[in-house]
């Protein structure tokens, strides 16, 4: 009789979603990869054993844009309490944005979340560096540095060095690396030219009016011409336009592209009438016709990444009169719930799912052993029950500004357990910490210290 083999980590019995679909086999992991697939009993045994029978077990979801706010905005979010969420909403990766205080801008600013991260992040994690009139001509390098996503352009909506906003500017950015650009394509002159619309009237009901279709498709024009012109590729982050949809399909040899859970699960002027600011987001909620365009840019397989830009504020601060209240809102722990709910709705397929949250982040930024279930790479799954019932709280959200705009909503499709290379860190809902986060490695990058791959 053959002595069985030995694994840390056994999922028995689930409905596995490969690259090839979907089919009920067990799964065995050891040192944070996958060793083996198939129907495991008897041939294997496992020092944890987690029984899977009536879930689905998905590749881990990878949320390609969060703010988690630390250093100097801690008092909104922090790097344990962001990824805390993460792993409790099914999300095993993260990549973190630049505009902090300091701002992301140097070697010296990427190593000091590096630091922060080690040994309180929950999921593993990589940081952008902000693409700047400073560090243009450094960002070759900085692009490749350990932990890095890559570089992160703020075309509109930022602030002081971060903010880049004049040709010239992207010219010298777009010339120095060749790693994907992630851009924030809304027109920072446009923008500052309509904000008396809204500071005469101070209805937040106007912010999809102040941030306008053309401001979007304006930037989102420019930028692709001056990466054509740089032979660059781009990532334009959190697409809400028709306009921009229709453009960006006719130019997917250099673009991919991100929508966000809250462009197509919320729609104005409903969602403004219902949660005031709380709906505030750069760029906003727009009418049911553009979240249409959306859903049908996923079906037509424009959309590469669904991404949360969880960007949290107190609950004081969005009180204040609107344009004072900041945009953003939290979104890296519902992402997973919103986007099961979808699929149950019939919006999208499970396989389209998958590619969206996990497969399409891992192949357009060149993430190295993540975003599919196969033997050898990483043992991240989001394990989900697809016919649970659910109602989001506030209460249950991690965030440190300990709200959702999904406050009362009720969905089918639920996390159920999270495995982080191969560390079941939510076990049947709750932590089962302690927290395992390390660097994300990329193909086109060193890898970092301390990743599992060298």
């Amino acid at each position: 009789m053959t002595t069985p083999r030995h694994a840390d980590l056994l999922l028995r019995g689930g409905t596995v979603v490969t690259p090839g679909g979907a089919e009920r086999i067990d799964v065995a992991c050891s040192g944070g990869r996958i060793v083996a697939l198939g129907d495991l009993a008897g041939s294997w045994s496992a020092g944890t054993v987690l029984d899977a029978c009536g879930l689905h077990v998905l590749p881990g979801a990878i949320d390609s844009q969060v703010h988690f706010r630390e250093p100097g905005l801690v008092h909104k979010e922090n790097l344990e309490a962001g990824t805390r969420g993460a792993v409790l909403g099914g999300v095993t990766a993260v990549f973190e944005m630049p505009n902090t205080q300091p701002l992301t801008l140097s070697a010296a600013d990427l190593q000091a979340k590096l630091d922060a991260a080690r040994g309180r992040a929950w999921c593993d994690h990589a940081f952008y560096i902000g693409g700047s009139a400073v560090n243009a001509e450094q960002l070759a390098a900085l692009e490749n540095l350990p932990g890095c996503a890559g570089v992160k352009v703020f075309m509109g909506s930022s602030f002081g060095d971060l903010l880049a906003d004049e040709d010239e500017v992207l010219r010298r950015i777009l010339r120095h690396g060749r790693r994907r650009l992630a851009v924030h394509a809304e027109d920072e002159a446009r923008l500052r030219e309509r904000k008396a619309l809204v500071e005469a009237c101070g209805d937040v009901r106007q912010h999809p009016e102040w941030r306008d279709v053309e401001s979007a498709l304006r930037a989102t024009r420019r930028i692709l011409a001056l990466a054509a012109e740089a032979g660059r590729r781009l990532h334009v982050l959190h697409v809400s336009t028709a306009e921009e949809m229709a453009f960006l399909a006719g130019h997917r040899h250099r673009v991919t592209v991100e929508v966000t859970p809250h462009h197509l699960s919320l729609s104005a002027p409903d969602c403004y009438e219902r949660l005031g600011s709380l709906a505030q987001m750069n760029p906003p909620v727009r009418s049911q016709r553009h979240q249409d365009a959306l859903w049908q840019a996923i079906r037509d397989g424009v959309v590469d990444v669904v991404g949360s830009d969880h960007a949290p504020h107190t609950l004081q601060e969005k009180a204040r009169p609107y344009p004072q209240s900041p945009s953003g809102m939290t979104g890296v722990q519902t992402l997973l719930p919103l986007m099961l709910d979808h699929l149950h709705a019939g919006r999208l397929s499970l396989q389209r799912l998958v590619d969206l949250t996990s497969a399409g982040p891992a192949r357009i930024f060149g993430i190295a052993g993540k975003g599919r279930i196969a033997v050898g790479h990483d043992a991240d799954f989001s394990i989900v029950d697809l016919k649970a019932r659910r109602t989001i709280r506030n209460e249950w959200i991690a965030s440190v500004s300990g709200w959702t705009p999904y406050d009362g909503l009720a969905v089918t499709g639920w996390p159920i357990h999270t495995v982080v290379r191969g560390c079941c860190v939510v076990r049947d809902e709750a932590l089962a910490g302690p927290p395992m986060g390390r660097p994300i490695a990329f193909l086109d990058s060193s890898p970092a210290q301390g990743a599992p791959h060298d």
